[in-house]
């Protein structure tokens, strides 16, 4: 039951949704995803913390990076989830513009863009 509460929490939020769906494109540094929510740090950190949680994404850290990927495909819960998420969002117009902006924020480098965010 804790895994099915995590997971509809997860999914209770609007910007975690996005995130996920950002994720679908491939793994993605913390920078690249506070720059596309326009979110603070701290505000994502927490979401993605509750994503994390509910087994739908993994992180790796590499130096000063923190990436984001989606969960393996062999967690059923969670590829059941993406693969439910990518049917019913992925013509949606805030879906689709949110990639365009991605693929703008993809073209920084990281060493530009997460200087902003560095503590």
């Amino acid at each position: 039951m804790l895994d099915v509460l995590n997971i509809t929490k997860a999914m209770s939020d609007e910007n975690r949704i996005r995130a996920l769906m950002m994720l679908t494109g491939g793994e993605l540094c913390v920078c690249q995803i506070i720059e596309m929510l326009g979110l603070a740090p701290s505000t994502v950190s927490k979401h993605m913390s509750i994503l994390r949680q509910a087994g739908l994404v993994k992180t790796r850290k590499e130096g000063r990076w923190i990436y984001y990927r989606l969960a393996d495909s062999k967690a059923l819960k969670a590829s059941e989830i993406l693969r439910w998420l990518d049917k019913h969002l992925k013509n949606d117009k805030r879906i689709l513009d949110d990639v365009k902006q991605l693929r703008q924020i993809q073209k920084i480098s990281k060493d530009e863009l997460c200087h902003c965010y560095k503590s």
